[in-house]
C-alpha cells in the first residue's frame, strides 16, 4: 500500500519505551555495536512523547486510509517500564488509533522480567509477545547472560511457560533466535520446537564488511547451519512457521518476501526512540555511529515526512537499490541483497552485497534443490488433468484451513457442512464445481489474523450449500455491511454484526437482528451468468472482494445496462473465436475461463496468476481485441497454473525465465502472423539457451513442456 505521495506506506512502528536492558548480551546491536546513541536517551519514554507519537501515527493512518498498523513495544528491554506504565502506553495507543485503524500491538522482550501482571495488561489490550531465546541452555548462555554474568535461561523458560498457559496462549507470538555457528543447529532447533512456539525466526548476527561475523571466509558456514535446521524442520513435518524458510519458499515460487532480512519488498518500518527521535531500523546501529539517525522527531515532523527521508527511500528501491553484484545474481528475488545493514563497508557505504552473500545464495539454492519435485506431473499433459490438479489443491487448502480454524464454533459448523457435501455423491459434484471457483483460492490462502478471513470463509460455505441444494443454517459476526457469496452474488446488510443464513433447496434467507424482535430484509444483488453454448457458460463477477488480483485495476460493479453491453461484447468475441478457430477449446494452451471480471476502461485483457480460470477484461474491450489476445493469455495462464501444482524448473535458476520467453514468443507468433518470423527466431533462441543451461535445472515436467514447444516451433516454422 502507498501513501498520498505514492511511496510505500509505513505500516510498522518500533516504539522504544525503555532504553536500558537487564541482560548484557555480547552480540546486542543496541549496546555492543558502533552506534552508542542510547547513552543520551531518556531511560523511559515520557507521557508527552508517547502522546505525540500516538497523535502523529493516528493522523498518518487516517490520512493514508491504512487498514491496520503494527506497533512493537521495544527497548532496551521494554518490560523494565513496568506493568503500570506499559498499561498506560497501550491505553494511549489504543485511544488514539482504534477509531481510525486496526491496531496490532506487539512486544519484543528477553522474557526475564515477564510475570502475570505484565500478561494481564497484554491480555487486556491483545498484545502479542515475541521472546528472544538462542536455543538450549548451552547455546543461549553463550551470549545471553545478565549483568552479573548469570544465565538467563531458566528465567526465560519460566516466562514461556506462563505464555503457554491457556489464558495467555493466544498472546504467544513466537521465538527469535540469533544464529551462532558454534552451536549445534539440531539441538538449538529441537530446544525451540519443544517450547511449541507459534513461529520461530532465525536471525543472522548483525555484521558488516568491516566487522564480519564469526567464521566469515570459511565457506558457507551460516547456510550449512540453517540448512541442517531446514532438514530437521522438514523431518518434523514443519510443525510451525519458520520465517526465514517460509520467506525463501515463498519467493522461490514467485510470492512475496516475508522478512526484511531477505527479499525485495520495500521497508515499511519506522523507529521512534524514547526521546521522540525518528530513526531507521535498529540493525543499522551495527554500521557506524549515527547510521540510523534521520534528524527528525515526532514533535517537529510527521510520519509522512519520515517516509520521504532519503535514508528511508533508499531501503525502498527494490532491485534498483542493490549493488551490481546483486542485480546479476540468479537468486536476487529471494535474497534481495540481504539485510540493508549487512551490506555496509567504510569504503563503499551500502553499495555492496551482504557480508553473508555466499551464505544467502547457498541457502536459497539449497532450499530450492530440496523442495523440487522432479517427476513428471500428469497435469502437464492435458487441460483435464490440470483442472483436476487445481481442484485437488483447493481441497488441500480447505483442509489446511480447517486445521487452523478447528475449534472455532462458527467454523466448525461450516466444516461439518463441507464434510457432509463431500460424502454425498450428488452434492459432491456441486461441491467440486464450487471449489473450482477462481476467487475461492485467495480466500483460502488468507491470513487467519485478518479480521475478514473467517467471515469470508463462512460466506463461501453458505454459497457451497446453495450450489449443492443442501439444507443448513450458518451464522457468524460480519465486520462490514456486505456479504459476498462467492460465485452467486452480494447481500447488503442493514449494518455490520451477527448474521445468520438459512439455506434450503438452493435458496437462502438472511436474518440480521437489529433490535429485539425487529428484523430488516437485506438487499440481494446476484451475479450474471452468460450462456455461450449448451456446454459453456461464463460467470461475470464484478463484486467478489478477491477479484482485485490483476495487474490492472478492476471496474466498479456494473449497472444493468453496462452489464448487458459487456455481456453482448463477450458473446460476440466468443462467436468470432468459434468461427475463425473451430475446436480452439481443445487446444492444450486454450484459456478455458469460467469467470470474467470487468477491468477499468483501457486496460485490455489480463490473466490472474493466482486465480486459475479467471480472466480480467476491460469494460470497453472490442471483440477483435479479445480474439487476438486470448491465445497468448491462454499460454500465460497455463504456465501460471502449472507452477502452482508442479515444478517445471529448479526454483531460483534462470531456466524458468527462459521457459516463459520461449512460450511467450511462440504465442505471439501464433497471434500475429505479421511478426511471426521475428517471434519464431526469438522463441528458438530461448529454446537454445535452455538447452545450454546446466543439467538438472529442468524437471521432467519442464522437459516435457520444452519438447512440446520444440514440436510447435517446427510446425510453425514449416
Amino acid at each position: 500500500m502507498t501513501d498520498s505521495h505514492g511511496r510505500p506506506a509505513i505500516h510498522q512502528l518500533v516504539l522504544k519505551v525503555h532504553s536500558r536492558c537487564d541482560l548484557a548480551c555480547d552480540h546486542c546491536y543496541v549496546y555492543e555495536h558502533a552506534d552508542q546513541s542510547w547513552r543520551a536517551r531518556p531511560v523511559v519514554i515520557s507521557e508527552d512523547t508517547l502522546g505525540q507519537v500516538a497523535r502523529r501515527l493516528a493522523e498518518y493512518a487516517a490520512d493514508g486510509g491504512l487498514e491496520s498498523v503494527t506497533v512493537i513495544l521495544h527497548g532496551g528491554e521494554p518490560l523494565l517500564a513496568g506493568p503500570a506504565r506499559l498499561r498506560n502506553i497501550c491505553a494511549e495507543l489504543t485511544r488514539a488509533l482504534a477509531p481510525v485503524t486496526v491496531l496490532d500491538l506487539r512486544i519484543h522482550t528477553n522474557g526475564v522480567q515477564l510475570n502475570r501482571r505484565h500478561l494481564e495488561v497484554f491480555r487486556e489490550f491483545g498484545v502479542k509477545v515475541g521472546v528472544s531465546l538462542d536455543g538450549d541452555r548451552a547455546a543461549n548462555d553463550r551470549h545471553r547472560l545478565d549483568r552479573r554474568g548469570r544465565s538467563s535461561y531458566d528465567r526465560v523458560l519460566k516466562a514461556i511457560e506462563l505464555l503457554r498457559l491457556p489464558e495467555y496462549r493466544h498472546l504467544y507470538q513466537g521465538l527469535l533466535c540469533t544464529v551462532d555457528v558454534a552451536n549445534d543447529p539440531v539441538a538449538v532447533h529441537d530446544a525451540l520446537t519443544a517450547l511449541r512456539p507459534p513461529r520461530i525466526d532465525y536471525l543472522l548476527p548483525h555484521s558488516t564488511w568491516d566487522s564480519p561475523p564469526p567464521g566469515h571466509g570459511q565457506g558457507t558456514v551460516y547456510a550449512d547451519w540453517l540448512l541442517r535446521v531446514f532438514d530437521r524442520w522438514e523431518e518434523q513435518g514443519r510443525p510451525m512457521p519458520v520465517r526465514t524458510f517460509d520467506s525463501v519458499l515463498s519467493t522461490l515460487r514467485g510470492g512475496p518476501s516475508l522478512t526484511e532480512a531477505m527479499g525485495l519488498a520495500p521497508s515499511d518500518l519506522a523507529v521512534v526512540e524514547t526521546d521522540g527521535s525518528f530513526e531507521q531500523a535498529d540493525s543499522l546501529k551495527t554500521a557506524y555511529d549515527g547510521a540510523p539517525a534521520t534528524g527528525y522527531d515526532v514533535f517537529r515532523h510527521s510520519f509522512e515526512e519520515f517516509a520521504g527521508h532519503p535514508g528511508v527511500r533508499a531501503r525502498q528501491l527494490g532491485v534498483d537499490g542493490l549493488s551490481d553484484t546483486c542485480r546479476g545474481c540468479p537468486v536476487v528475488e529471494s535474497c534481495g541483497g540481504g539485510l540493508y545493514a549487512h551490506r555496509y563497508s567504510d569504503e563503499r557505504g551500502f553499495d555492496n552485497p551482504s557480508v553473508f552473500c555466499a551464505d544467502l545464495r547457498s541457502l536459497v539454492e539449497g532450499v530450492a534443490e530440496r523442495i523440487t519435485e522432479r517427476a513428471l506431473v500428469p497435469a502437464v499433459t492435458g487441460t483435464g488433468e490440470l483442472r483436476s490438479a487445481q481442484l485437488h489443491l483447493n481441497r488441500a487448502l480447505l483442509a489446511d484451513t480447517n486445521g487452523r480454524l478447528a475449534g472455532t464454533p462458527d467454523w466448525d459448523a461450516a466444516w461439518q457442512l463441507f464434510v457432509r457435501l463431500d460424502s454425498d455423491p450428488t452434492a459432491g459434484a456441486h461441491l467440486d464445481s464450487f471449489l473450482a471457483h477462481p476467487y475461492l483460492r485467495p480466500a483460502l490462502l488468507g491470513s487467519p489474523d485478518d479480521p475478514g478471513h473467517l467471515p469470508r470463509l463462512m460466506a463461501a460455505a453458505t454459497a457451497a450449500a446453495v450450489r449443492a441444494g443442501s439444507t443448513v443454517t450458518l451464522g457468524w459476526h460480519h465486520p462490514d455491511g456486505e456479504v459476498h457469496l462467492p460465485s452467486l452474488g452480494t447481500v447488503r446488510l442493514p449494518r455490520p454484526g451477527r448474521v445468520e443464513f438459512t439455506v434450503t433447496d438452493g435458496d437462502f434467507r438472511v436474518r440480521v437482528p437489529e433490535h429485539a424482535g425487529e428484523e430488516r430484509t437485506p438487499a440481494w444483488r446476484p451475479l450474471e451468468t452468460l450462456r455461450l453454448t449448451e456446454e459453456a457458460s461464463l460467470l461475470i463477477d464484478d463484486a467478489d472482494p478477491y477479484r482485485d488480483r490483476y495487474p490492472s485495476p478492476v471496474a466498479e460493479p456494473l449497472s444493468p445496462s453496462d452489464l448487458a453491453l459487456f455481456g453482448k461484447r463477450l458473446r460476440a468475441a466468443y462467436g468470432l473465436l468459434d468461427e475463425r478457430e473451430p475446436g480452439w477449446r481443445d487446444g492444450v494452451n486454450a484459456l478455458l475461463a469460467t469467470t470474467i471480471t470487468p477491468l477499468a476502461a483501457g486496460t485490455g485483457l489480463r490473466v490472474c496468476a493466482d486465480a486459475p480460470g479467471a480472466l480480467g477484461v476491460a469494460v470497453d474491450f472490442e471483440p477483435e481485441e479479445f480474439v487476438g489476445a486470448l491465445p497468448l493469455l491462454g499460454r500465460r495462464s497455463r504456465l501460471a497454473g502449472l507452477r502452482q501444482i508442479a515444478d517445471l524448473t529448479v526454483p531460483g535458476t534462470g531456466a524458468g525465465r527462459l521457459l516463459d520467453e520461449a512460450s511467450e514468443y511462440l504465442g505471439r507468433a501464433t497471434a500475429s502472423p505479421a511478426r511471426s518470423a521475428e517471434d519464431l527466431r526469438r522463441a528458438r533462441h530461448a529454446l537454445d539457451l535452455l538447452a545450454a543451461r546446466p543439467p538438472g535445472e529442468l524437471t521432467e515436467s519442464g522437459a516435457y513442456l520444452v519438447e512440446e514447444m520444440h514440436t510447435e516451433w517446427r510446425a510453425l516454422h514449416g
